[in-house]
């Protein structure tokens, strides 16, 4: 038997703060335990962790952040109104919200899972501050005006994409967010040390891969416009985070690609700094811009310069962010001007098609447009 001290010890590096355990295993659905034993669940990894990167807290710190974008994108969306108050406070600078309407939905079904998914991500937000408690970081500067505007831009939609304004508008706006959600919980995952973490953040990456793959089946089915703008985007993305193939768009040569995977049908991953070279819409090193204009909250929050690194970069402890807030983001410009590029040559996106030979070897087909 492991002594209980060196167990304890083990745990408590997974907080960026001291923090209430019974309150994360109440949120996380872990009862009839004692905290002692329970924490045993991630007792094995813990001990196996590579001290020096970032805490358990200050992964889902940094979930935390996303998820307050996604919640409020989608709680404007489908009510005109933003989170409550009472559940976007905590550690760090809290920041205010730019931007976003109720969208007039003409497709029932539509609204109904804009509906279910703006639910799912204020429970998501819930659940982390509750699972972090003390530790959980505040709402940041939030921008679904401008940031939308300039992402599109860079993508090739025109200068003034709104994604309120009509169903296409806000499934594509849907769109940017969602595919990187899932990618984000994919990378952050091996990274977690504690199992009970590790399940709940599994459990949030499934509903997220739920809410993309339903996104990009709506907008496949409104037709090659729809698909050819959801493209556009991807291709954006690919670009601003300078990996590989690890972005895909919704079809290949007129054929569904509902589910974006690597060779071996698995969804792709991303670090941290890529994540941030997305949501801060620049594919250089920054503390902020974009969706984040005064940057994210917690230890987390350096993009990653895009370059195809797998170094996880971060900030200083609990600083949120810092540079540019305030000021004209030369970054984001910057963000815009390389996506731009790489999105007007159409088909920018390498735009992975898998076919299986005869022989049953899977082969990657370049799809790219002349």
């Amino acid at each position: 038997m492991f002594e209980s001290k060196f167990i304890t010890n083990a745990i408590n590096r997974s907080a960026e703060n001291p923090m209430d355990r019974r309150r994360f295993l109440k949120a996380a659905g872990v009862t009839g335990l004692g905290v002692g034993a329970a924490s045993m669940l991630g007792a094995p990894d813990a001990f196996a962790a590579v001290t020096g990167g970032p805490s358990d807290a200050a992964i889902l710190n940094f979930a935390l952040n996303l998820e307050y974008l996604e919640a409020e994108f989608y709680a404007r969306a489908t009510t005109g109104s933003g989170l409550s108050d009472n559940i976007t406070g905590g550690t760090g600078t809290q920041g205010a919200v730019t931007g976003g309407r109720a969208v007039t939905f003409q497709t029932p079904a539509i609204k109904q899972f804009a509906q279910e998914i703006a639910k799912d991500e204020q429970e998501h937000v819930v659940f982390l501050r509750t699972a972090l408690g003390n530790s959980a970081v505040s709402r940041p500067a939030i921008d679904l005006d401008a940031s939308f505007k300039a992402a599109a831009k860079a993508a090739g939609l025109g200068d003034t994409f709104d994604p309120y304004k009509d169903e296409l508008s806000f499934l594509l706006g849907a769109f940017v967010f969602e595919d990187v959600g899932v990618t984000a919980y994919k990378g952050a995952a091996p990274l977690i040390t504690n199992k009970t973490y590790l399940g709940a953040a599994a459990g949030i990456l499934a509903v997220e891969a739920y809410h993309a793959a339903l996104i990009r089946t709506t907008l496949y089915g409104m037709g090659v416009d729809a698909q050819g703008a959801a493209g556009k985007i991807s291709a954006a993305r690919g670009s601003l985070d300078g990996v590989g193939t690890d972005d895909q768009g919704i079809s290949v040569n007129g054929a569904s690609n509902i589910v974006p995977t690597d060779d071996n049908g698995l969804a792709f991953g991303r670090t941290f700094g890529h994540v941030l070279n997305i949501v801060y819409l620049t594919p250089a090193v920054a503390t902020s811009g974009g969706f984040f204009p005064a940057g994210v909250n917690g230890e987390v929050n350096q993009s990653g310069g895009g370059t195809g690194s797998t170094a996880t970069p971060s900030g200083g402890v609990a600083t949120g962010a810092g540079g540019t807030a305030g000021g004209r983001n030369t970054e984001l410009l910057v963000g815009g001007v390389v996506a731009a590029a790489g999105a007007a040559a159409a088909a920018s996106a390498y735009q992975r098609n898998r076919k299986t030979a005869a022989d049953g070897v899977t082969d990657d087909v370049d799809t790219t447009q002349a």
